[in-house]
């Protein structure tokens, strides 16, 4: 996959929990090639090599779908991760903790044939986010929180289309981190120790809710616990709009009514709405690291990201 010159093409893609989406981003229509979409499953709790290889299949697919030479590769990835340099610091959140530590720009360098330097991370909740500003449902306001609710808790801010990450799901919530309690395991553990018995995901849950009054609990505990957790953030922000993304936004029709309730009681003028691009979204995000000019000298650092991190959870 060696390549000679620079264009407009970036292949991008968006890490999940359990999979990847890869595609190649044509950065001056500002759209997608058809046909370039690539879905890998990963398995978020296996080897170094069995993750790595999975990232890297779905990339390279991705480019040979393009028929067009590309040098450049934007990814919207989880966090807590070193962004600037391409080391993962994920650990303690039951998934990608095998990579804990590895430089993930120099592996993919040297897989793909790609210079480091036109390798570039982004947290995926704020690629989310810039997607969301740029072409969904965020477009045409000036102050944007986005929440992602799936394998993970993200978050993001937009601020006069300016994006920036606001790690809320490593912020204190009840006895752990928000983390735990906006995200699919919070779900499944919930419906474990209520019923004893278990699911494989909510959408599993989301079947049976007709005829659970168990089901319907959940989410409604769900619906106080995250309202009641963005109320505090919402009153030193004051956005004037939320957009909500992921997996679990899907079953948007078990909370969302109850949850926009709640807040614009307290946030008259609030807009809710549910992200609108789907993946799309970050991978849109996720190139658009190139097409923005990211500075990496104001990322912050391995050490800073820790520091925060410890800080917040502790």
């Amino acid at each position: 996959m060696s390549l000679q010159h620079k264009n407009n093409y970036v292949i991008s893609a968006d890490i999940g929990g359990t999979h990847i989406t890869a595609a190649v981003i044509d950065l001056e229509k500002k759209m997608i090639i058809e046909g370039t979409r690539t879905r890998v499953n990963v398995d978020s709790q296996g080897t170094a090599t069995e993750i790595l290889e999975s990232w890297s299949a779905a990339l390279i697919q991705a480019y040979e779908k393009s028929g067009s030479p590309v040098q450049r590769v934007g990814l919207a990835m989880p966090g807590p991760f070193d962004y600037q340099n391409g080391i993962s610091l994920i650990k303690d959140l039951h998934k990608y903790e095998a990579i804990y530590g590895l430089n993930i720009k120099l592996y993919l360098s040297e897989v793909l044939g790609i210079e480091a330097a036109d390798i570039l991370f982004r947290n995926d909740a704020e690629a989310f986010l810039q997607g969301e500003v740029v072409a969904g449902a965020g477009t045409g306001f000036r102050k944007v929180i986005g929440i992602t609710l799936g394998t993970g808790f993200g978050s993001a801010l937009s601020v006069d289309g300016i994006v920036t990450d606001l790690s809320l799901g490593s912020r204190p919530h009840q006895d752990s981190i928000a983390d735990d309690y906006f995200s699919t395991r919070w779900f499944l553990r919930r419906y474990h120790e209520i019923t004893g018995l278990s699911a494989t995901g909510v959408s599993g849950l989301i079947l049976t809710s007709k005829h659970s009054a168990v089901v319907r609990s959940i989410f409604d505990e769900f619906t106080v616990n995250l309202s009641l957790f963005l109320k505090d953030i919402f009153l030193n922000e004051k956005p004037d709009t939320l957009v909500i993304g992921g997996n679990i936004a899907k079953a948007s029709g078990m909370f969302l009514d109850e949850l926009g309730n709640r807040l614009t009681s307290h946030f008259k003028g609030l807009k809710i709405k549910l992200a609108v691009l789907g993946e799309d979204a970050a991978l849109m995000g996720a190139a658009a690291s190139f097409d923005n000019g990211l500075r990496l000298d104001i990322l912050p650092s391995a050490d800073d990201i820790l520091r925060r991190d410890l800080f917040i959870r502790y």
